[in-house]
């Protein structure tokens, strides 16, 4: 494919004004100036975008897309295992339903890849998956696995299991779970270095990765010092973390950029529902990026709808984000939080060809998606979108009714 007139932001640098994208197969072979552009192009699909913004694929880094499906209440919600508050041996791509439609609107948002995962019932919730939008088998849609183990702190488990009767009924206890959990991994590692094992644990194997730094926990923690309780744990085991949400991590921006772990905000596009998220603000972000902390942005689907993270970035950008960091924060920021840089967040040869193009700035509300490419293919044509809205038919005699359907026809 050779994609040509187009806006290039490659992520990397200053924006191409008319530049080329040429794909073969499902990479990235090609990004420069029409000027530089070699005319032999026989037998590739050419697409003229004249003028469009050509932008790596988006980047979702924290949901529970395919995992919570919207159209099917409990019975599409495998999300949290509400049974023991430790369950490190979940996995991801045990839950995922590709033909949840939320996969198809974000496609047609330019949403190229997704972090997907469990929720935050759990204080050990079990392993993310970092994979593509695309697809009906998720083994071949996944890019990462295991990519995170997810770990929480704050209201969630704490309501979900004292209610219960259960630890942990307080913070001190949630904190105390983590620790512990960690602490029979560390000893079951060396156990097994020293050859003091007779059979593989179940539970322990899921965090070995961890503990050798291979991927982070990701913590949900909105209050300040459920933050500051995360940063705690992850130093004093010698572990990666990346705090989710962050609601409040404003408030100890000094600390968050001095532990070097980034922040996923958000989602921020919804309502103050619990105490521990009534500092929320989009302005979180501009702090936290001016003070040279990695973000990125979150629609933590379905809290609020995935299809809306290029407008949580937008909003991010009225409160103050730079525009670039604004873009930045949903294509290569979320790449590197997840470990996934070397194959998607930016437009560069050897890159997976996931490309989103768009009509202007995708942070504005009135930009529309014209084509949203996944492995060299296009998925989407927003040229060709047959989801038009059709209004029902009217009842006969209703005059006033049929005057609005004439009016909106």
């Amino acid at each position: 494919m050779l994609i040509i007139n187009g806006k290039i932001l490659t992520m990397t640098g200053k924006p191409v004004e008319c530049g080329y994208v040429r794909t073969e197969g499902k990479v990235i072979t090609e990004v420069g100036t029409m000027s530089a552009l070699d005319k032999r192009h026989k037998g590739e699909e050419v697409l003229d975008v004249d003028g469009a913004w050509v932008m790596p694929g988006l980047i979702e880094a924290h949901a529970h897309i395919g995992i919570s499906e919207e159209k099917w209440g409990a019975i599409g919600d495998d999300c949290n295992e509400q049974t023991d508050p430790v369950t490190p041996a979940l996995r991801a791509v045990d839950a995922v339903n590709a033909m949840d439609p939320a996969f198809h609107d974000a496609i047609k948002a330019g949403i190229t890849s997704v972090m997907t995962g469990p929720g935050s019932a759990n204080v050990v919730g079990g392993q993310f998956v970092f994979m593509k939008t695309q697809g009906r088998c998720v083994d071949n849609m996944t890019v990462l696995f295991p990519a995170a183990m997810k770990a929480a702190l704050g209201e969630n488990p704490k309501t979900i299991y004292g209610d219960q009767g259960k630890c942990p009924a307080t913070r001190m206890g949630a904190a105390a779970l983590l620790r512990r959990t960690l602490q029979e991994a560390v000893q079951y590692r060396k156990d097994k270095e020293r050859g003091r094992l007779d059979r593989e644990d179940f539970d322990k194997e899921p965090w070995m990765p961890v503990l050798q730094r291979v991927i982070p926990m990701k913590v949900h923690a909105h209050r300040a010092d459920d933050i500051l309780t995360a940063i705690r744990i992850a130093k004093e085991f010698n572990i990666d973390i990346t705090i989710d949400h962050g609601t409040e991590a404003h408030l100890v921006v000094d600390e968050v950029k001095a532990s070097g772990f980034p922040v996923i905000v958000g989602t921020d596009l919804t309502s103050r529902s619990k105490l521990e998220v009534q500092n929320m603000n989009f302005k979180t972000n501009k702090i936290l990026a001016e003070a040279g902390v990695l973000i990125a942005v979150t629609t933590d689907h379905p809290v609020a709808l995935i299809q809306y993270l290029p407008l949580c970035a937008g909003l991010a950008v009225k409160e103050g984000l730079p525009m670039e960091e604004g873009l930045k924060a949903i294509t290569i920021n979320p790449a590197k939080i997840c470990r996934v840089d070397q194959r998607v967040g930016t437009l560069e040869a050897g890159k997976d060809a996931d490309i989103a193009i768009f009509t202007g700035n995708p942070m504005e509300v009135f930009t529309k998606t014209l084509y949203t490419i996944i492995d060299g293919q296009i998925i989407y044509n927003g040229m060709k979108d047959d989801d038009e809205f059709t209004l029902p038919p009217v009842s006969a005699g209703n005059d006033i009714l049929k005057a609005v359907h004439a009016e909106n026809e």
